[in-house]
């Protein structure tokens, strides 16, 4: 059987800081209540000049790396943003450039919070089928530059980011022990439209537009969805939640983190938390988790990781992976 699987694992982060504090100065919130609702106590901003691209091709060099390999190893890249540096081209095909990939193709995929799970879903597909033999995923974020920077309920929530992994198709037996994507699952409903959208676009009102959400049906979606596409995951691989070593989620909010880890009978300690420092990173915020717990040594081959994400459209999906 073909199955991809992860070789490396790449970040960054911009330098610029924004503390709750800073945020308080802004929007009359405080400190307390950003982290008592959220869990997040700061957020990076891109620097005035920095493009999602940017970030992307950062963290596309260090996972690159320490793959050990080169760009023109690579077949595919796949770019997972809300955010792009234009209308078009795909921001997906400025990395290759900066990147020095002259071969294979590059695109974006738009799924918003969703975005990794489905670029990841998308290379997963490519690779099995013998179509693609290395493939870059990234999620990269600049969601600070659609933000209403007045409005409490959605500016303390995001942040800018990006992470990147890259896979290589490998051949196994396909059990659930062998390394590699045990499977992908995604879905979305459209009809939840207007629980999570941004208020403009080129074909509407030819503007940016700035990010309007319903926190409180977003929050209890995202529980009963997320909650069905672990259980679909775990199902389709005839495993049981006791078997899973990490659990990697989208990074939106420590209470439905908590949520999640509570209905896997998973201890905090197997939980990859970043939405603290990084708060809500859109599609870049499981790449980014998986890059820092594959760094500090957390996560080890032979882990069984699950990861999964909810995002606007509403948009929902997991995975699982041996690593």
């Amino acid at each position: 059987m073909l199955r991809a699987k992860i070789l490396g694992c790449g970040a960054y982060l911009p330098a610029r800081v924004m503390s709750n504090k800073a945020i308080s100065e802004i929007v009359d919130t405080s400190d307390e209540w950003i982290q008592q609702r959220t869990g997040i106590r700061e957020r990076r901003l891109a620097a005035d000049g920095e493009v999602t691209s940017d970030l992307g091709l950062k963290a596309s060099e260090q996972a690159l790396e320490r793959a050990g390999l080169a760009p023109n190893d690579l077949d595919m890249i796949i770019c997972a943003t809300s955010t792009p540096d234009e209308t078009f081209p795909a921001t997906a095909t400025r990395i290759q450039a900066a990147l020095g990939m002259t071969r294979g193709a590059a695109f974006d995929v738009q799924a918003v919070c969703s975005g990794f799970v489905y670029g990841l879903s998308v290379a997963d597909s490519f690779i099995r089928c013998g179509h693609a033999g290395t493939v870059l995923v990234l999620g990269a974020e600049t969601f600070s530059r659609i933000l209403d920077w007045s409005d409490r309920g959605t500016c303390v929530l995001f942040g800018d980011g990006a992470g990147a992994v890259v896979l290589q198709r490998v051949e196994n037996a396909g059990g659930t022990g062998d390394p590699g994507i045990l499977s992908t699952h995604i879905y979305s409903d459209g009809r939840h439209h207007d629980a999570l959208y941004v208020d403009g676009g080129p074909s509407s009102t030819k503007t940016t537009g700035h990010l309007r959400m319903d926190g409180r049906e977003v929050f209890r979606h995202a529980v009963v969805r997320m909650a069905e596409a672990i259980d679909t995951a775990l199902s389709a691989n005839g495993l049981t939640p006791g078997d899973i070593d990490w659990l990697v989620p989208h990074q939106a909010n420590a209470r439905i983190i908590d949520a999640m880890a509570k209905r896997l009978n998973l201890p905090a300690d197997r939980v990859v938390v970043t939405v603290d420092r990084h708060a809500n990173t859109s599609a870049a915020s499981i790449p980014l988790a998986l890059a820092e717990a594959t760094t500090d040594g957390r996560i080890q081959p032979g882990d069984l990781v699950l990861i999964e994400a909810m995002g606007g459209g509403f948009t929902w999906g997991s995975a699982l992976i041996r690593w």
